[in-house]
C-alpha cells in the first residue's frame, strides 16, 4: 500500500512538472492530456479542471476492462495530477523555457512519470483505456487508434498554436513514447 501511494505521488509529480513545461512553452501533446491542453487554449479554463472532467466518462470502461483496483489507482492519479496542475504555479514559477527544451524535458518527465504509474498498475486514464477497450471489443489495433486520436488532437491544435509549435510538440511526444517503448517491456523490471 505504501509503495503504491509513493508511486502515485512520485509519478504524478513528474508528469505535473512535464505538463507545466509544455504549457509554459504553449505546446501540445496527444491523449487526454493533449485534449485538455487544446480545450484550455480555446476556453481559458484551467488544465487541471479540464483534465479531471475529460476523464470522467472513461471510468466505466476502466472498471469493465481493467477492474476496480486499477480504476481506483487511476482515479487517484488523475485527481493528483489535476490538483498538482492547479497548485504547481503557486509553488514553482517558470518565467520562460525554450520550446525545444520544454518539449524534450516535458516529454521525458511525463514518460518517466507514466512508467512509475504503469509499474504500479495505474495510469492517467482517458484515451488509453478507451483504445484498449476498442481493441478487445472490436479488434481495432490500440496503437493505430491511439495514433489517429493523437494526430487528430495535433491537427485540431493548428488554429490555436503555430505549425512550428506543433512540430516541436511532436518532438515531445516522440521523447515520451520512446521513454515508454525502451523502458516498459516485459522482463525489464528485474534487478541484477
Amino acid at each position: 500500500m505504501f509503495e503504491d501511494a509513493q508511486a502515485l505521488l512520485s509519478g504524478t509529480l513528474l508528469v505535473s512538472l512535464g505538463v507545466a513545461m509544455l504549457g509554459k512553452a504553449h505546446l501540445i501533446t496527444g491523449g487526454t492530456v493533449g485534449l485538455a491542453f487544446l480545450l484550455h487554449y480555446v476556453t481559458g479554463i484551467s488544465f487541471g479542471k479540464l483534465f479531471f472532467t475529460l476523464n470522467l466518462p472513461f471510468y466505466y470502461l476502466a472498471v469493465k476492462k481493467m477492474g476496480w483496483k486499477f480504476t481506483i489507482k487511476t482515479f487517484t492519479a488523475i485527481l493528483l495530477l489535476s490538483g498538482m496542475s492547479e497548485l504547481l504555479p503557486l509553488v514553482f514559477n517558470m518565467n520562460s523555457v525554450h520550446p525545444a527544451y520544454a518539449a524534450t524535458m516535458g516529454g521525458l518527465l511525463c514518460g518517466v512519470g507514466l512508467l512509475v504509474l504503469f509499474r504500479h498498475k495505474a495510469s492517467l486514464g482517458g484515451f488509453n483505456v478507451m483504445v484498449l477497450y476498442l481493441q478487445e471489443r472490436y479488434g481495432l489495433r490500440a496503437g493505430v487508434v491511439q495514433l489517429v486520436l493523437d494526430g487528430a488532437i495535433m491537427l485540431a491544435s493548428l488554429p490555436m498554436i503555430s505549425p512550428g509549435a506543433v512540430a516541436i510538440s511532436l518532438l515531445g511526444a516522440a521523447v515520451l513514447n520512446m521513454t515508454l517503448a525502451v523502458n516498459h517491456r516485459p522482463g525489464r523490471y528485474m534487478a541484477i
